[in-house]
Formats: structure tokens, sequence, C-alpha cells
């Protein structure tokens, strides 16, 4: 098997592109998720925790290193900076544990019109944010950083509080926002919408360039992550937390912010479309011409 001929790259501009259509779509996502009201009984909270269809459609579709971090990148520009806030080191554990989950659901899916392997792969990405999420609290329980006002002195049901809560995003919006939509997307955009962006559609046989799934070296550094991401988040429950604002944008209401990072959003996502189209349009010139 020629290994260079199935190794699925991308140039330099083309990840961008990726990075760039996945961190506005998913930050505009976000934002419209903030408009949706949740419901509260007792310390659970039953809410509509994100869009992640969109994310794991185009980590499916396209390199998913690319689509994840940008993803990632998206909710702490147009879910945090622009709404006037930043968690300082708390937006460490965030986009860690995501960019993790995602990446994993996109390197789980060899044929994009599987949908076994993108139904698995969907449920997985949640499933794995949601767990890694759901540890961190535990974590700053555990080690005192945070306070559990359900039950207090007893640290040991903030296991069945964070399970619940687990179970809720896992089975409500993990499948009603994730599973569902990307079972649907996937399929019926593989093969359309990369060409049309003038990337190649990946197929089954084609190799990343970064390293082999579960080979040793994303494990070990998937292990290293995660504990960054749980120290981090310690960390920002302390003293020790950096680069911690909030409400910087004095006059303007929250609902103007989000209006305001709904546009922005909106905009970043269609100059990228117009320009990956008109790149591609070029490069299907070129093809042409060539051949004439």
């Amino acid at each position: 098997m020629n290994t260079l001929s199935a190794r699925y790259t991308l140039t330099s501009s083309q990840k961008m592109m990726i990075f760039v259509l996945s961190m506005s779509l998913y930050g505009l996502s976000n934002m419209f998720t903030e408009l949706i009201p949740s419901m509260q009984l007792g310390p659970i909270e039953l809410s509509v925790e994100y869009f992640a269809f969109i994310p794991l459609t185009l980590c499916m579709l396209f390199h998913p290193l690319y689509a994840a971090v940008g993803a990632s990148v998206g909710e702490i520009i147009f879910g945090e900076l622009m709404l006037g806030q930043f968690g300082g080191l708390g937006e460490v554990e965030k986009f860690i544990t995501f960019s993790l989950a995602m990446y994993t659901a996109g390197r789980l899916v060899k044929d994009p019109t599987n949908k076994l392997q993108v139904g698995i792969a969907a449920i997985t990405g949640v499933a794995i944010h949601q767990l890694l999420s759901s540890i961190v609290d535990i974590v700053k329980v555990w080690v005192g950083v945070e306070e559990l006002e359900a039950v207090e002195g007893l640290a040991e049901s903030i296991v069945v509080i964070e399970g619940v809560g687990f179970l809720n995003d896992v089975f409500f919006s993990g499948i009603l926002f994730a599973l569902l939509p990307t079972l649907y997307l996937v399929p019926r955009l593989y093969g359309k919408i990369e060409p049309l962006l003038g990337i190649r559609p990946r197929h089954k046989g084609m190799k990343y360039d970064t390293a082999a799934w579960l080979s040793p070296k994303y494990v070990i550094l998937s292990v290293i992550l995660a504990v960054v991401a749980v120290g981090a988040e310690i960390l920002s429950e302390t003293e020790w937390n950096i680069a911690e604002w909030e409400d910087i944008f004095t006059g303007v209401s929250e609902q103007q912010l989000i209006w305001i990072s709904i546009g922005a959003a909106a905009l970043i996502t269609v100059v990228t479309l117009i320009i990956m189209r008109s790149k591609a349009g070029k490069s299907d010139t070129g093809t042409e011409t060539k051949n004439v």
C-alpha cells in the first residue's frame, strides 16, 4: 500500500479555512443556546448544553484536529470574550476537554457514509466531553476548592449529582442535538460539500498526519491533556487564577452582546464560505485549463 497516496493532506490555507469555519459556525450556534431557557430541578439543571452536531459533522467530514480546535476557540471568542467575560485558567479546561472529545469522535469515523460509525462516534464524543467535565467537577469538590451546596459535608453526593447531570447531557442534549442531526448531515454532505470548498473528500483508506488512533502516543498525550485540564480548573478556583475578568462592556445589556456576537459569527461564516468557494472555483478553472 502506498502510504503517501493514502495520506489525507491539506494546504495551510485549507487548514485555516476549516479552523475559521468551525470557529464561526460553532460560535454562532453557542449564542443561540444562550437564548434557550433552562429548567432547574433542585441541584440538577436541565438545559440545551450545546449544538454539538456542528463540530462533530465538521470533524467527520474534514480534518478533525483543525475542526475540533476551531470549535473550541469559537466558544471562547463568541461565547466569552464578545460577551465581556473570560474565565482565565478555567477556559483551559473547557478548551482541552471539548477539543479532545470532538477530535476523538472525528478519528473514530473512517467511512463517513457508514451510519453506524457516525452514530457511535457522535455519542462517544459527547460522552467523553461530559465525562471529563464531570470528573473535573468531582475532583474540585474532593480537593476542597469548591463547595457542594446540595448535601453539605458529604462529598460523595457530588458523584450522584454529576452522574445525573452526565446522563441528562448525554441522553438529552447528546441524542437530540448531537446524534440525530449528525446521523442525518454527515452521510448527506459527504462528497458534496468538500468539492464546493475546494477540499478532496476523505475516504476510509486515508491516514492523518497526526498520531494514529489509540496509539501509545495518542493515549499518553490524551492523559497528559486531561491532567492539565483538571489542574487548570482547580487553579481557576483559587487565587492563582489569572486573566479572569467580567462585565467590561458597561452600558450594554447581555442580550445586546449576544446579538452582536451572533452577527459577528454569522459575518465571519459567510465571508469564510465565500473565500473557500472562490478558491475552489479557481482550482476547478485551473484543472479544466490543464485538461484542455
